[in-house]
């Protein structure tokens, strides 16, 4: 068990206690801090330097900027309208100008003289054409410094060269009201015990904790701020690793059942009936897993690989290992439909025999009263021994006799606590599998699911056809709409099926669960606020332009039955909101091969098997993750035809967007775009996508470009645990810990 904690540290003191009430509760209202340790880890988001001038003619209208400025001229003048006087002044970098506009403060022309430099923070505005701030925040630099800095005083010159910290600010608290607070708190701050040990930031020469704080916050010299950096970016790092790398050795400290498979049972019997060969990869991460089960401690692993890799069949030989015991095993699918396909293929691998033996069930939440209590017999009188489901399988009313194994297929739809609730349905902790076709790069899975043991498919099975991948770029080649129908309708004159994908229902509905990332947004490659340059953006980007009207499933189904190109084409639409039997209907005839052409959303997105289906058509593609175009691909040229993809977009040639497009065009490979996926999106998105929620985010460190950093903290914090698994002699560290993980991710945590 993990070491009692340690005496409360100065960084868990409430920040009231350091900056008085007022001031506490501004902060935590514009940041959420509310401990001395939250605001310290407010760190700047770039520094700037009283000799430095900002490119005013470029600020975007509308947002909230902090800038560096120098006073060109002041003057005021009397309002017409009304009683009193307007203030304006000009400020500028040689270039482009800025007004600066104060009503009834002719006082301020005392401060602000020409000449005069210093912090500007507002709003972007315009009047009449030209740019404003009406009613900044200021604070202006030294002026005594700032004369003598000019006749070569070195006090006055270092002070001219010293970084100016510039903080992620809000319209109620500007940047330089941060510095202040944390100046405030750092004067007064105790010696701070280090989570890293001396030995370990010795071999690495990084600076202690407390030097660490001080040189970011109030460096003299910019090689101040990156030593301090580096130390703050490692420190995170082996926290976060030690925190995972705990967690699962607290996971192999209970006791699960056993569950191993004999010889000449069930899961002989399976394998002697497959029709094919297992790949070496299926082989390895399968023994890999026969392992995991045979032990008496949970399994905890997460297999990825890539789309039609075979992962199914693996958790299928994981379920009947379970079975061979008498346990139960639970897969618990993101929708009805990938439920259903995943009971239908289970049942077609097992045959008749195995079948009746296993008693193989499904429970979603549209199914009849019924039904559902056909199935929650069978299931809690252990008569049903693999179960397949939705989110109704975490229902209070459903009891297992003997749950064995929790098999979570696409794990990052699900909340941690719905995988949690599943999981406490075991008498015993039962065994997890989680699977994913999204491809992990190493340094998300090493930060995200360290705490897990991964297993990796990379190989295909033999026979899977080539698919062509091909951009139609609708933005430059608006000709080329018709073409997408054509080709549509040549392959189903060959006998063969297309899918037409499309991210909304109608006009006003998205998909359940989809993201539809607007174009100019983060997801579609819009501005991140404040990334780069000389102003620090506080606000949300502006100015894009309009995103056209989504594709609809609605709109198209409406469209290709008008084509007379598709004339005699039997054309059917599928979406989230149809019923459980309509869907399942729909999917079954296309399997039959009685539906040409399918308009979807993403609800055959993943699972979804139609071997004769050839084509797969994604309208909008610019708005799917490069993650779900790839899974996308996956649904064809699973059968004996070749594989088509057209990748519609009308996102332009240079954006974000239309990248993330050309790259799933160019390659096949899910691991090369994962890499290509990390690089184009933002941290956050990165991560939020993978761990849906709990886990606190990353605040210095970079999955995107840290990966030897966190290997390095990996390797260390393992070393440190394998001689103190309790913290006992690190308490520190544990304290850091402690304060890393709210009670959310904690309970992510536990529940891998």
């Amino acid at each position: 068990m993990p070491a009692p904690l340690p005496d409360p540290s100065p960084l868990d003191a409430p920040l009231s206690s350091a900056l008085g009430g007022r001031t506490a509760q501004a902060m935590q209202k514009a940041f959420g801090l509310r401990t001395v340790g939250d605001l310290l880890s407010h760190y700047p988001r770039r520094y700037a330097r009283r000799g430095e001038l900002t490119a005013l003619d470029s600020l975007p209208l509308g947002e909230s900027v902090t800038i560096v400025a120098e006073v060109l001229d002041v003057r005021e003048r009397t309002m017409r309208a009304r009683r009193g006087s307007i203030l304006e002044v000009r400020i500028g970098d040689g270039e482009g100008i800025l007004t600066l506009t104060f009503f009834n403060q002719a006082w301020r022309s005392r401060d602000l003289v020409p000449g005069a430099r210093g912090i500007f923070a507002g709003k972007v505005g315009d009047y009449r054409g030209l740019r404003q701030l009406a009613h900044p925040d200021y604070e202006l630099f030294d002026a005594s410094h700032e004369a003598v800095a000019g006749i070569g005083d070195a006090e006055a010159q270092a002070f001219a060269r010293q970084p100016i910290p510039i903080y992620p600010a809000s319209a109620s608290v500007a940047s330089w009201q941060v510095q202040k607070s944390v100046e405030v708190v750092l004067d007064t701050l105790p010696p701070l015990d280090d989570p890293v040990p001396a030995r370990v930031r010795a071999e690495l020469d990084l600076v202690p904790f407390r030097e660490a704080l001080e040189l970011v916050h109030r460096p003299e010299k910019d090689r101040d701020h990156l030593r301090g950096r580096d130390a703050l970016r490692f420190q995170e790092a082996f926290v976060l690793q030690s925190a995972l790398l705990q967690q699962r050795a607290l996971l192999r400290t209970t006791k699960a059942t056993a569950r191993a498979a004999r010889p000449g049972g069930l899961l002989e019997r399976l394998d002697a009936a497959l029709p094919f060969e297992r790949t070496s990869d299926q082989v390895l991460v399968g023994s890999e897993i026969d392992r995991d089960l045979a032990a008496d401690v949970p399994m905890n692993r997460l297999v990825q690989g890539e789309v039609g890799s075979g992962k199914t069949l693996v958790a299928l030989r994981a379920m009947l290992a379970v079975a061979e015991s008498g346990g139960q095993s639970a897969l618990l699918a993101p929708t009805e439909v990938l439920a259903g396909q995943h009971l239908r293929s289970i049942v077609r691998s097992l045959g008749p025999d195995l079948v009746a033996e296993l008693r193989p069930v499904l429970l979603t939440g549209q199914m009849s009263t019924a039904e559902r209590r056909r199935a929650t017999l069978a299931i809690v009188s252990g008569q049903a021994r693999i179960v397949v489901g939705t989110h109704a399988l975490i229902s209070e009313a459903v009891e297992f006799y003997d749950l064995g194994l929790v098999v979570v297929d696409e794990q990052h739809r699900f909340g941690v606590e719905q995988r949690e609730a599943l999981r406490r349905k075991g008498a015993a902790p039962p065994h997890v599998l989680v699977l994913t076709a999204t491809p992990i790069p190493r340094t998300v899975a090493m930060t995200v699911f360290g705490d897990l043991d991964i297993s990796t498919i990379a190989e295909l099975p033999a026979g899977r056809q080539p698919i062509e991948s091909f951009v139609v770029p609708l933005a430059d080649r608006p000709g080329w709409a018709d073409r997408i129908w054509q080709r549509s309708a040549e392959e189903i004159a060959k006998g063969r099926q297309v899918f037409v994908v499309c991210p909304a229902i109608d006009a006003a509905t998205v998909e359940q669960g989809e993201p539809a990332p607007e174009a100019g947004g983060p997801e579609a490659g819009g501005p991140e606020a404040g990334s780069s340059g000389s102003v620090a953006t506080d606000g949300p980007a502006g100015g894009a332009p309009p995103a056209p009207e989504r594709a609809s499933v609605e709109a198209v189904t409406a469209l290709a039955r008008s084509l007379p190109v598709l004339a005699g084409a039997r054309v059917e639409p599928l979406h989230g909101r149809m019923s459980a039997d309509e869907k399942d209907d729909v999917m079954q005839r296309f399997a039959r091969g009685e539906i040409d052409l399918l308009v979807a959303t993403t609800v055959i997105e993943v699972g979804v098997d139609v071997p004769n289906a050839s084509t797969m058509v994604v309208l909008d593609a610019d708005r799917f993750g490069i993650s779900q175009l790839h899974q996308l691909r996956g649904r064809v040229g699973r059968g004996g035809h070749p594989g088509l993809c057209l990748l519609v977009t009308h996102a332009p040639v240079d954006s974000t967007a239309r990248e993330r497009v050309d790259a799933v065009a160019a390659t096949l490979d899910g691991f090369e775009l994962a890499q290509v996926d990390l690089e184009l999106r933002r941290e956050g998105d990165v991560l939020s996508s993978l761990q849906s929620g709990g886990r606190s985010s990353l605040r210095l460190l970079r999955v995107t470009t840290d990966g030897d950093l966190i290997g390095t903290a990996r390797e260390h914090a393992a070393e440190l645990l394998e001689a103190d698994p309790t913290l006992t002699e690190h308490p520190a560290l544990a304290a850091a810990i402690a304060r890393r993980l709210d009670d959310s991710s904690r309970d992510f945590m536990a529940a891998g």
